[in-house]
């Protein structure tokens, strides 16, 4: 059980000194999935200006690309932020690069997924099998993977029950799924909405195989250093899940900032005690809270 105490702070100034770069969650910390949050944007600007690195890391199940033009239309301009990583863009380029040793290393299982995906996710995120060369199908019985990047608009985006059946289908065949987003769910503009993550977990318990790729798990932060190019004892990841954000710093041994405001801001509202035994109960220790990402 984490035992370290919190450091409460109003917003992101504070801590600038001690780092020089910063790893930013996207979804629940910059925006909501449709605008960014107030301050936000001049908390990346005010970071730019003191030199600090910047890149963001997101669970999107999309290309980097897609992100970031869906950023520039919300108003994060591009030199607010030195680079983006999403899980998408990590499981496009294990798809990709499957004669790669070195991504045949990471990621082993990759050269015995073969090339019929049944896909599980929405027409937004088609852009993830573009240049891959694998086939999509529509009936499981004719795939040799699954990639699952979540809820689709036709079987809807709250809740479980409508995937159970493709679930089953494809775990009575036994194929290993990609869990292309590891989130549970995310709050979309006030809405809840359940993500690939919660899929996934169910695809487990029918007994499936999934390989998950994005946050909490360390590869996905390989890149991400790359891109920074700083020490990791100068580094801190910044968001506002405990399950991926703060667990995937841990997971990596930097420091967390924790924004409170987000997924957890139903249940813990601006309330440092209660973000303490959140903490504590998850064995986890961020060095300080925000109520939001702001300066």
């Amino acid at each position: 059980m984490s035992t370290r105490r919190i450091e409460v702070l109003r917003g992101v100034a504070p801590l600038a000194d001690r780092y020089d770069g910063f790893i930013i969650d996207l979804w629940g910390t910059v925006h909501n999935g449709v605008r960014p949050f107030p301050g936000a944007v001049e908390c990346l600007r005010a970071l730019k200006d003191a030199g600090k690195r910047i890149v963001l890391l997101s669970n999107a199940p999309r290309p980097a690309s897609v992100i970031r033009g869906q950023l520039d239309a919300m108003g994060v301009e591009s030199a607010l932020y030195d680079g983006v990583i999403t899980s998408g863009e990590v499981t496009w380029r294990v798809l990709a690069g499957c004669a790669d040793p070195s991504v045949a290393s990471v990621w082993p299982w990759v050269e015995t997924l073969g090339k019929r995906v049944f896909h599980i996710g929405g027409q937004h995120d088609l852009a993830l099998f573009e240049g891959l060369g694998v086939e999509r199908v529509s009936n499981p019985a004719d795939a040799t993977f699954v990639l699952n990047t979540g809820p689709d608009e036709r079987r809807g985006q709250t809740e479980l029950e409508p995937y159970l059946e493709p679930l089953a289908a494809c775990a009575v065949r036994d194929l290993p799924m990609i869990c292309a987003n590891p989130d549970m769910e995310v709050i979309r503009d006030g809405v809840r909405l359940i993500c690939a993550g919660l899929l996934a977990k169910a695809y487990e318990e029918k007994g499936g195989v999934v390989h998950w790729i994005g946050k909490p798990f360390p590869p996905v932060y390989e890149p991400v250093f790359a891109m920074l190019d700083v020490s990791k004892d100068r580094i801190i990841a910044v968001g506002d899940a405990l399950a991926t954000d703060i667990r995937g710093a841990a997971n990596v041994s930097i420091d967390a900032l924790w924004v409170l405001a987000g997924i957890h801001g139903e249940a813990l509202g601006d309330d440092p005690a209660l973000a303490q035994e959140e903490a504590d109960g998850a064995g986890l220790a961020p060095v300080a809270s925000v109520p939001a990402f702001v300066w």
